[in-house]
């Protein structure tokens, strides 16, 4: 399940990294907390325009770090609050999840869908 929290931050302004790790080493790659959706099933949607060493990397390891916050939301230590995000990512290009995406991001090449292994509030 996701944590309000967590969903609560979504809903404001805020930069996302996302980590993956490829032969080359590691690798980030950013957008927004806007552009984050939960599926019904509890994965983690992200509309990806490029992100194509994303996708080589998470091809031969599928683990992610995701981190993102907001200063506008009451945190652990006062205002700001934050997650790190670890999970299991695929890249999908067709079907049911890459609609739902579409019809918000009508420029998506592809959907990042990620199974939240854990989501713990950082700050």
């Amino acid at each position: 399940m996701v944590p309000e929290k967590l969903l609560e931050i979504m809903k404001q302004d805020g930069v996302v990294a996302i980590a993956t790790l490829g032969k080359d080493g590691p690798h980030m790659v950013n957008t927004w907390n806007s552009y984050l959706r939960i599926s019904s099933d509890g994965r983690l949607f992200i509309p990806a325009g490029y992100m194509h060493r994303t996708e080589a990397n998470i091809a031969d390891n599928p683990n992610v770090l995701i981190t993102l916050g907001s200063s506008k939301v009451k945190g652990l230590h006062g205002e700001g609050a934050g997650y790190l995000i670890k999970g299991k990512a695929t890249f999908i290009t067709s079907g049911p999840d890459f609609d739902f995406m579409q019809a918000t991001f009508n420029w998506l090449r592809a959907t990042l869908a990620v199974t939240i292994d854990s989501a713990t509030q950082t700050w």
